[in-house]
């Protein structure tokens, strides 16, 4: 039996197929579309998804159940000694707090060890490529958290949002506000900061929102840095719930910021999506958590 295994949710943007490359379990989280429900790369493709919320469908994300969780916590178990469960941010699920309770089970106790270090989409999947590298480097499971949660502030994301209409319908904004906003072409810049999304700049356009996130990242990287990090410790990251042509343009735009630095791109996790709504762009960095 191998020593530790890796287990996430689809909020991590990984997919089934690629869960199955890196060797790791991917819970996927369920979708309520019309009253109808679904789960994320299972039965709910994203062209399917995108193709419903242009629609109009009413879409609402909900938490897998107890029984969803253990049963892949049972899977990785029956491969593994122990497993590291690195969920969506407490922030922004009770799903996570829901799988730290669950942990406390008699089965699971010294076998599970759930990490809460406040990510999502492409910091959630930087996260469980940093556990992997930690399992490699021959890290038990308790330590691997120990590391993950020590990192949650090393992190931060910017998302600007195309349309304004998914923020009403999500009731971050009201109708009123999402009206006006449109007349203006007011684009906003969103922050993902340890677990919440908040404001953090509204722009006369689309153009001027991705400057301001470039402008951004910038300043809390010249920030990194400063703190005596190494380049190759700091991963830039890209996400994306638009078109893959937008996609790749937003890309080169961040390359051409950053000369030197890869960026990891990601499309959105639907979680993130549906309350977003299509074709908005984020940048983010992670840093790579320091060993214990």
């Amino acid at each position: 039996m191998k020593k530790v295994g890796i287990v996430t949710d689809s909020h991590s943007g990984i997919t089934q197929k690629q869960a199955e490359e890196l060797g790791i379990l991917v819970l996927p989280m369920p979708f309520s579309v019309n009253g109808k429900d679904y789960l994320e790369g299972v039965n709910l493709s994203r062209e399917k998804f995108f193709r419903l919320l242009e629609e109009g469908a009413q879409v609402g994300t909900s938490q897998p159940s107890p029984v969803d969780v253990t049963g892949i916590w049972n899977r990785a178990l029956a491969e593994f000694e122990e497993i590291v469960y690195i969920p969506i941010s407490s922030g922004l699920s009770g799903s996570c707090m829901t799988a730290l309770a669950l942990a406390c089970g008699k089965s699971y106790q010294g076998r599970v060890f759930v990490v809460d270090n406040k990510r999502v989409a492409t910091p959630l999947r930087r996260s469980v490529m940093d556990a992997l590298e930690m399992v490699r480097e021959g890290y038990g499971a308790a330590k691997i958290r120990e590391m993950l949660e020590a990192a949650r502030s090393k992190m931060q994301i910017y998302l600007a949002v195309d349309t304004l209409e998914y923020l009403r319908r999500g009731g971050r904004i009201s109708r009123t506000t999402a009206a006006v906003g449109t007349v203006m072409n007011i684009k906003p810049v969103l922050k993902f900061d340890v677990g919440t999304l908040d404001t953090y700049k509204k722009c006369r356009g689309f153009g001027l929102a991705r400057k301001a996130m470039i402008e951004a990242m910038r300043k809390d990287l010249e920030t990194v840095y400063a703190e005596g990090r190494k380049k190759e410790d700091v991963f830039l990251l890209a996400a994306s719930s638009a078109p893959k042509e937008a996609t790749d343009a937003w890309v080169r735009e961040i390359e051409a910021a950053f000369p030197g630095m890869e960026v990891l791109c990601d499309d959105l996790t639907l979680g993130i999506s549906c309350h977003v709504g299509p074709n908005a762009l984020g940048i983010g960095f992670s840093c790579r958590p320091e060993r214990i």
